[in-house]
């Protein structure tokens, strides 16, 4: 017995520690077979055999049951060495990321006018003409038509050339008074140093009882927010033509790069357009069943509005993915 606890004592690997205990208490074990002599023995000796082949159990399993735990705990600690893996060596100059600044330029604008108790509401990117044009005052073979340059589909769907398909669905679900921005992306069928085929709009809508909308409260909330983005500039309205606003006005602020002195960026006017506004059009109303009702609405281009805060002089470098121009807004 001796003998036996000492080789389980000894054994090194547990494949050798499984064999030894087949070997003992296995079917055919040497200690499996003592018991089958049992069935021979005299009854007065009977107990007392029994009893040492009990201890004699009780004493090989305990051995097994310890020197099989030690084995485990010893084959743990060799794969966790293996594996161990040294952190040192890897590149402590990595650093986070960050916004991009168009998304975090979005993201800028939409919280100042939820401040403003401003709702914001989301539509489909793929529109019926209905919502994207004859409801905002353009009907068909409309001139004004040709300002879109639009993505028509087979099906006689298009994708949604502004935001504004959101204001005419969100009118047509609630009644007035509404105060909403529709933020999301946009397409149109152009391409250039200063325009792409995709970009991200935020349109602003004000609906109320006609004797409570006026153009001064437009002006009054375009003002606080061109100051809010851009700090000490000069603003300027100017006279323009939207087929859903009538009067409709763009709004210039002096040039963030040259400080109004002239450059390439603002064509050496010192002035950039940065949005489009007016008084809703009364024929807009009526498309959707409103009566006795005015507003204003508004709508910016969040890529203008990421070059102008953050000073990136080439729109294209907004898509290119320049590490060495992300890194900067970290």
């Amino acid at each position: 017995m001796d003998e036996w606890i000492e080789k389980i004592n000894n054994t090194c690997d547990i494949e050798t520690l499984e064999n030894i205990r087949i070997e003992l208490l296995g079917k055919k074990g040497i200690l499996t077979n003592e018991f089958l002599k049992l069935k021979n023995i005299p009854k007065e000796e009977k107990k007392e055999f029994a009893k040492k082949l009990n201890i004699q159990k009780h004493l090989i399993t305990t051995a097994l049951d310890e020197q099989k735990t030690f084995l485990e705990k010893e084959l743990l600690k060799q794969k966790l060495k293996n594996e161990k893996i040294d952190v040192t060596k890897f590149n402590n100059s990595l650093q986070c990321g960050a916004l991009h600044p168009v998304a975090s330029t979005m993201d800028t604008v939409i919280t100042y006018f939820q401040n403003l108790n401003f709702s914001v509401e989301e539509g489909p990117l793929v529109e019926d003409d209905f919502h994207n044009f004859e409801a905002l005052n353009l009907p068909k073979y409309h001139p004004a038509r040709d300002m879109q340059d639009t993505f028509y589909n087979k099906d006689y769907t298009l994708l949604r050339t502004h935001t504004s398909p959101v204001q005419i669905r969100t009118m047509l679900k609630q009644k007035p008074p509404i105060r909403m921005i529709a933020p999301g992306t946009v397409f149109r069928r152009d391409f250039d140093l200063t325009h792409t085929p995709m970009f991200n709009q935020i349109e602003g809508l004000v609906v109320d009882s006609a004797d409570k909308i006026s153009f001064a409260n437009l002006k009054h909330t375009l003002v606080e927010f061109l100051e809010y983005m851009f700090g000490d500039i000069n603003i300027r309205f100017r006279p323009s033509f939207f087929p859903f606003t009538e009067p409709s006005a763009e709004v210039d602020i002096s040039c963030v790069f040259c400080k109004s002195k002239g450059c390439r960026v603002c064509s050496h006017t010192g002035w950039l357009e940065v949005l489009g506004c007016g008084i809703v059009d009364e024929n807009v109303f009526k498309s959707i069943g409103y009566d006795n009702v005015s507003g204003y609405a508004f709508g910016l281009g969040i890529e203008r509005f990421a070059m102008l805060k953050h000073n990136i002089g080439d729109l294209r470098s907004l898509f290119e993915s320049d590490l060495r121009l992300l890194g900067q807004f970290r």
